[in-house]
C-alpha cells in the first residue's frame, strides 16, 4: 500500500472557521470504510460523509487525546487531518489542506484493494497438534492474520491462536514465509468486532496513564 502523504489544494483549512467547514458541500458516502493512525497505533473508522475541506467518521470508541491524525483509506492513500469535534460514536476532523472530493471519493489507485488491516504487534500462542508455541501476531483483519512463529506449520494446518485481551481463534495456514505465516479464520469479525478488539489490544500495549479518551467526550476546537 503506498505510504506517501496526499493532499490536496492550497488552502489551509486550520485558518477556516468551524462555520465556514461545515458550510462546504458535503457528499454522503454511507459506509466507506478507513483508518486513523495515531502514535503507531491504528483504529477503524466509517467514512459517513466528507467535504472539500473535512469529514464526518463513525468510531466504534473513544480515540486518543491527540489532535492530530492521519486518514488511512482502503487504497492505501493517507491524509493529515486534525480532530474538531467527538461525540458519542461520531467524530468531525478537517483536512490539513482542501481535497479533491470526487477523487477522494474514488480512492483511484495502481494497486488493488484489499480489506483493511491493522498493524498490530502483539504476543500469541499457537496451540497445533497438541502442542503450543509463541507467536507474534503482525497484523489483523477481519478474516485473518499475519504471525510470525518458530513451529514450523503446513499449509492447510489448522491452529488455534490466543492471546490476551483476543478470544481464541480456529484457523488454518494459508501461505507461508520463513517463520511468518498467514492465517484464515474459520469464523471472521464483524467490523465493529474488530474496531473494538484492536482499540483494546492496543491499549493494553500502551503505557499506564494513555488511554483512548471516553465516547461521551466532546471536544471542539476552533
Amino acid at each position: 500500500m503506498g505510504e506517501s502523504l496526499k493532499n490536496h489544494g492550497d488552502v489551509e483549512t486550520s485558518q477556516l472557521s468551524v462555520e465556514e467547514l461545515r458550510s462546504a458541500p458535503r457528499f454522503t458516502l454511507l459506509i466507506r470504510s478507513a483508518k486513523l493512525i495515531c502514535d503507531d497505533a491504528e483504529y477503524l473508522c466509517i467514512i459517513r460523509d466528507v467535504s472539500a475541506s473535512g469529514l464526518r467518521l463513525r468510531i466504534f470508541h473513544g480515540l486518543p487525546p491527540s489532535r492530530t491524525f492521519q486518514l488511512e483509506l482502503a487504497s492505501g492513500e493517507r491524509f493529515e487531518v486534525e480532530r474538531v469535534w467527538e461525540a458519542k460514536d461520531h467524530a468531525g476532523f478537517r483536512f490539513a489542506d482542501w481535497i479533491d472530493v470526487q477523487t477522494f471519493i474514488a480512492e483511484a489507485s495502481p494497486y488493488p484493494k484489499r480489506a483493511l488491516r491493522l498493524r498490530l504487534e502483539f504476543p500469541a500462542t499457537i496451540e497445533v497438534d497438541g502442542g503450543s508455541a509463541q507467536a507474534t501476531v503482525r497484523d489483523l483483519s477481519r478474516e485473518g492474520a499475519r504471525v510470525e512463529a518458530a513451529v514450523p506449520l503446513a499449509i492447510r494446518q489448522k491452529v488455534k491462536l490466543t492471546a490476551r485481551n483476543l478470544p481464541p481463534i480456529i484457523g488454518s495456514v494459508c501461505w507461508r514465509s520463513a517463520s511468518a505465516y498467514g492465517l484464515v479464520f474459520q469464523q471472521v469479525f464483524t467490523f465493529e468486532e474488530l474496531a473494538r478488539l484492536a482499540a483494546q489490544l492496543q491499549l493494553a500495549s500502551q503505557p499506564s496513564g494513555h488511554s483512548p479518551g471516553g465516547h461521551g467526550a466532546n471536544r471542539r476546537c476552533a
